[in-house]
């Protein structure tokens, strides 16, 4: 924390023009971090601190904090230096040029493996599917108009993907290509299901694809099926004594069936899970504490 609190100061420093606020957001952290930014705030004004109640992960916590901001503009960055806080003035450079939204595009990334090629593939698609024009290999990370923000609190969504949400309120997007570095602190908690969640909260949030293909695919099975009834109804009229269906392909077509419906179900109850997280209409976080929001600059 101290190291990004002080990355950030230095590039602030060189843009005396500006005032600015620095949020930090800390998901319930069981280790000392609480006690360093609680010093941080002590020590600077600029630093305003929300100490959630517990992990409300990183989706609804981020946008809880974009806003709490004040400021004219919002500029969002992790603390693990993956988002280099040394792309601050080219956002606000985009931003004085008129842009309302500001991304930051991966170009590169140090991450190595299998993983960085899913994400690659997955962005890559949502961007076809989204009923709007979502920004492939975009981070999240950028900065974002007063304007923006406000649009954002209006949408009111509680479990929010970002980078669609920007793309729904439709303002032109200006990017910044850069490559991205490995984290420099911590370990990162997304597993399996939580990169599972944030990529079906994408799909569900900004595409029907699924459910159209869920249809199509069911009509086209069903055809299948008739034709491939009739084509038995014949073999069967036509080598009455010789022609012997067994019991292997009916379990084969028994458990293929079942498990296209399993999988339609499985969609559909995406969607609706969607569907009662919204109606729900909880808060994104409950706070525990907070510093220095009282502090008038």
């Amino acid at each position: 924390m101290r190291e990004i609190y002080m990355a950030v100061k230095e590039v602030f420093a060189g843009l005396p023009q500006y005032r600015y606020e620095h949020i930090f957001i800390d998901n319930a952290s069981r280790d000392a971090t609480a006690e360093i930014l609680r010093t941080l705030a002590a020590a600077d004004s600029n630093v305003k601190v929300i100490l959630n109640a517990r992990n409300f992960g990183h989706v609804r916590s981020p946008m809880h904090a974009v806003l709490e901001a004040r400021g004219d503009a919002v500029i969002g960055i992790v603390a693990d230096f993956q988002d280099p806080p040394e792309l601050i003035p080219e956002l606000i450079d985009r931003w004085e040029r008129g842009y309302k939204a500001v991304m930051t595009v991966k170009s590169g990334s140090d991450e190595r493996g299998l993983m960085h090629l899913i994400r690659t593939a997955y962005y890559r698609w949502l961007a076809r599917i989204s009923d709007v024009r979502i920004i492939e290999n975009a981070t999240g990370s950028g900065l974002f108009d007063r304007v923006v923000v406000e649009a954002i609190r209006r949408i009111d969504d509680p479990y929010p993907f970002f980078r669609g949400i920007i793309a729904d309120i439709g303002y032109e997007v200006a990017t910044i290509p850069y490559k991205q570095p490995r984290r420099t602190r911590g370990v990162t908690h997304n597993n399996f299901y939580s990169l599972f969640d944030m990529a079906f909260l994408g799909i569900v949030n900004h595409s029907k694809v699924p459910l159209r293909a869920a249809t199509m695919l069911g009509f086209a099975m069903s055809a299948l099926s008739l034709l491939v009834a009739l084509g038995y109804l014949v073999a069967k009229l036509v080598l009455w004594n010789r022609f012997q269906l067994g019991t292997a392909p009916l379990l084969i077509g028994f458990f293929f069936l079942s498990s296209i419906q399993l999988l339609f179900v499985g969609i559909v109850g995406e969607y609706i899970g969607s569907i009662y997280t919204t109606v729900r209409k909880h808060p994104l976080v409950f706070e525990q504490e907070r510093l220095n929001f009282d502090v008038t600059e």
